[in-house]
């Protein structure tokens, strides 16, 4: 916390310092932004003085940034658990909300599906029935069957008056149908959202892990060059060699970008006496 607390007063310190630099700055961009106004003598002597007193300016932000990175790195590594904590939570939370979605989408295609299908049927019933009966009117009027063309004619009415209705029932389906394709695409819209804010959340979660494990990698890189100092000394102690240890290389990772290798061996080595050696 020791460290946060001075890499905060650092940081303060630079965006102070960056500030004072950008008043004496202001001005000369505002000479810049009208720089058509400008003999070509002003307007060189003014971008000299603008480029050398940015150069100040973006060293101060570029450490303040850095800084503030390593602020958020360390901020992030105390309070990583209860972070990981709400990052699944809220994983859980999307994650449940998409299973609720689709189930409520598969809900309305069913319905959807049975309705199309429905309307598609009663709508062919309706006009094979019409066809029926001018059929069978045209036969009765073949044959001379006069009771059954006076039948026949009216089962057409029937049928075409069924037909209407039919008809007008079809255009009350389809406008039901029209209302849930609406309100399916509002339910994959929801989908869609559920499911991009479970990636965003998991990538956060996933680059905190990272952080973590970074964090871990070179603890534990750290005990293992302290081992490996110890078994230099021990080498060292008895007249042999450093073949195999000359070859370590292990990266750090995170913030820093080296290798750790033999010369943090022979290095640390000299912090090993006899008895510390022989304390296994």
């Amino acid at each position: 916390m020791d460290e946060i607390a001075d890499l905060k007063i650092r940081r303060d310190s630079l965006l102070r310092e960056a500030a004072e630099h950008y008043a004496h700055i202001e001005p000369l961009e505002a000479l810049l932004e009208n720089e058509e106004e400008l003999d070509a003598d002003r307007l060189y002597e003014t971008r000299k003085q603008y480029n050398t007193l940015k150069i100040p300016y973006d060293s101060c932000k570029t450490r303040a940034g850095n800084a503030e990175a390593r602020i958020q790195r360390r901020e992030q590594l105390v309070n990583h658990e209860t972070l990981m904590a709400g990052y699944t939570d809220s994983m859980d939370n999307w994650k449940a909300d998409e299973q609720e979605l689709n189930e409520k989408r598969q809900s309305l295609s069913t319905r959807l599906a049975q309705i199309q299908q429905q309307a598609e049927e009663d709508m062919a019933k309706a006009r094979q029935a019409e066809t029926d009966a001018a059929t069978a009117y045209a036969q009765a009027v073949a044959w001379g069957d006069t009771e059954g063309e006076k039948n026949a004619n009216a089962d057409a009415q029937k049928a075409a008056k069924n037909l209407a209705t039919a008809t007008e029932h079809n255009r009350r389906q389809h406008l039901i149908i029209t209302a849930l394709e609406q309100e399916l695409a509002i339910v994959d819209q929801h989908i869609a959202e559920a499911q991009r804010e479970y990636q965003t959340i998991q990538r956060t979660a996933m680059s905190l892990a990272r952080t973590v494990l970074e964090e871990q990698w070179n603890e534990q890189a750290q005990a293992l060059i302290d081992k490996g100092a110890k078994l230099w000394a021990a080498e060292g102690m008895l007249g042999g060699e450093h073949l195999t240890l000359m070859k370590l290389v292990i990266p750090t990772k995170g913030e820093d970008f080296y290798n750790w290798t033999w010369r943090e061996l022979s290095d640390r080595s000299g912090n090993y006496n006899v008895r510390d050696i022989l304390s296994l």
